[in-house]
């Protein structure tokens, strides 16, 4: 790394995953991340805290080995303070805090949802691409315009990744449910008629959940359920980036976030781009999960362009928004 460029210690604590990375401005040096698995049903934040709480010191050393750093060599801690779960984000704030005053370090705030495309746009090369951002908690259609990451629709109920977890747990494939609905979806190949429900820019899933539900206990063949459930709710998502690519003009076009391994969504939107001239590629699929890294990245970016925040004032914020935030770091863009 260049001697100039700052180095930063991030911390990523959102949801199932807590994770510790270090990053400059310009490539990720360590990213160790430990995943929470429920014992029975989806993501209980109590017991994912504790066990964020359990690996946090073991992942902080390890992170720190991986990179060949100690504490005291970084520049700032940065830490995501939000969009998650409150009791997870805790556990990361408090062990940013912590090392912030013990080392006397810059403590930087991070947006969850910034970083996943932040670290989109690192491992792609795009330099200004429109994002569709798929996970258990998020479903958005983003790009950058005039300062921030602007929404060009989003999901007005539940997330589409958190719709097939949902629908994978209910019919007992397991958790994380998307590789294994795509799996059972390859083999089935009867279009079911599941609820297609865009309005505007925006979707809507829990409809196409309660009925893909009530065909499985009707007696449909489960593969074909899969089957339709994957393609209705795919074909939603690439309606609404389609004419969020048409409308912005972009050339690039990313898929970031968990869901960002899906073979089938990338095919679908890289057929889609192709049709409008713009180039597709997807989040390196090392860091389309939540992670540290991306944190940690993110944090260089924002600290290169001033941005810290006071210990006293840095409380978690579980509904923080990705169009509430500045990105100064694109000031030229």
């Amino acid at each position: 790394m260049a001697p100039e460029e700052p180095l930063v210690l991030g911390i990523e604590s959102t949801a199932h995953t807590f994770g510790v990375g270090l990053a400059t401005p310009s490539r990720i040096l360590a990213s160790v991340d430990y995943s929470y698995q429920p014992r029975a049903g989806g993501i209980h934040p109590r017991e994912a805290a504790e066990h964020h709480s359990r690996v946090a010191g073991r992942a902080l050393a390890e992170a720190l080995a991986e990179a060949g750093v100690g504490v005291g060599d970084v520049d700032a801690v940065a830490v995501a303070l939000g969009p998650g779960m409150g009791p997870c984000l805790r556990v990361g704030a408090t062990l940013a805090r912590y090392l912030a005053v013990r080392y006397s370090k810059p403590l930087v705030p991070v947006n969850h949802a910034v970083a996943h495309i932040e670290v989109a746009r690192l491992t792609t090369g795009f330099r200004d691409p429109l994002v569709v951002y798929i996970a258990g908690g998020n479903t958005i259609i983003t790009t950058f315009v005039e300062g921030r990451y602007r929404v060009f629709g989003e999901t007005l109920d539940m997330p589409l990744g958190n719709c097939l977890d949902t629908f994978a747990r209910e019919v007992g494939l397991g958790f994380p449910g998307t590789p294994r609905v795509e799996e059972l979806a390859a083999r089935g190949g009867r279009l079911l008629d599941l609820p297609y429900v865009v309005k505007g820019q925006d979707l809507q899933f829990s409809g196409l959940l309660t009925r893909a539900l009530r065909l499985v206990r009707e007696g449909e063949r489960l593969e074909d359920v899969c089957y339709s459930l994957v393609e209705t709710a795919y074909s939603m998502l690439v309606e609404v980036a389609e004419r969020a690519l048409a409308l912005t003009g972009k050339r690039e076009v990313t898929l970031t976030g968990g869901v960002a391994r899906s073979r089938i969504l990338c095919e679908k939107l890289e057929r889609m781009a192709a049709l409008h001239g713009a180039a597709f590629k997807p989040v390196e699929p090392r860091y389309a999960g939540d992670n540290g890294g991306m944190i940690a990245y993110t944090g260089a970016l924002a600290y290169s362009a001033g941005v810290t925040i006071e210990v006293e004032r840095s409380r978690v914020r579980p509904l923080w928004r990705l169009d509430q935030v500045d990105v100064p770091w694109r000031a030229g863009a």
